[in-house]
């Protein structure tokens, strides 16, 4: 056989990045076999068991607010990193897959694996927190329920324009265009948002996400900060 026909014609995805495509391929299934009536049964039993799981893992900025007003026990604060998985709808979890799979798959080919799940992990908190905090300071505006891993995977899409970023200066080249792909993102989620009519302000928490996975990488990064200091250095 003639060199490189026996090579796999996809690049394989990083097993840290299947575990955490996987929550959300598994709650889809489960939603699927119910729907199918082989879980639950009945005509609507996919999209019951949906929205309890959707009510048991989402972030309500209302319910951290009460429980930060009253002193109660964080005994919901699971909810920072299990929103993530679960998603309003089959086509809402199927493109967040698809970005997790494709961001995270070009993280993870330079980066530890305990480093692509800390910028996802914290990234999804920080999502969650600014959401919350923005409930907090406009009252009047209905944020709703934080669901589904979009401030997880811009987490990701943060470590990428990092990457980017840090080899655009290595080549004397404009940084800012590594910023490019998270606007064309946002303008996509945007046209699909106002067409399908679940535009909301979700967005808060994306850009949360992404903010973070960027800081995040000048630590996790493997000459991050080094990249930093030299920088400083030369001005």
């Amino acid at each position: 056989m003639r060199p490189g026909y026996d090579e796999n014609p996809l690049n394989p995805v990083p097993p840290v990045v299947w575990m955490l495509a996987l929550p959300i391929i598994l709650s889809e299934a489960a939603f699927g076999l119910a729907q199918a009536g082989f879980i639950g049964g009945g005509r609507y039993a996919g999209g019951v068991l949906r929205q309890l799981w959707v009510e048991r893992t989402a972030v309500a900025p209302e319910m951290f607010l009460r429980m930060w007003q009253w002193g109660e026990p964080g005994v919901q604060l699971y909810r920072l990193l299990s929103y993530p998985f679960v998603h309003y709808s089959a086509t809402h979890a199927v493109f967040v897959t698809v970005f997790l799979l494709a961001l995270g798959n070009m993280v993870a080919q330079q980066i530890r694996p305990a480093a692509v799940l800390a910028i996802f992990a914290g990234a999804s908190v920080a999502g969650a927190v600014v959401f919350t905090l923005g409930a907090a300071l406009l009252p009047a505006v209905e944020f709703g329920l934080l669901v589904g891993g979009y401030p997880g995977v811009y987490g990701l899409l943060g470590a990428f324009t990092f990457l980017l970023w840090t080899r655009l200066g290595q080549e004397n080249a404009n940084r800012l265009r590594a910023f490019s792909l998270v606007g064309l993102l946002l303008a996509f989620q945007l046209v699909f948002g106002l067409l399908f009519g679940n535009a909301g302000y979700a967005w808060v928490a994306e850009i949360a996400g992404f903010v973070t996975g960027f800081a995040l990488s000048f630590l996790l990064v493997p000459g991050g900060l080094r990249d930093v200091r030299e920088r400083i250095r030369h001005r």
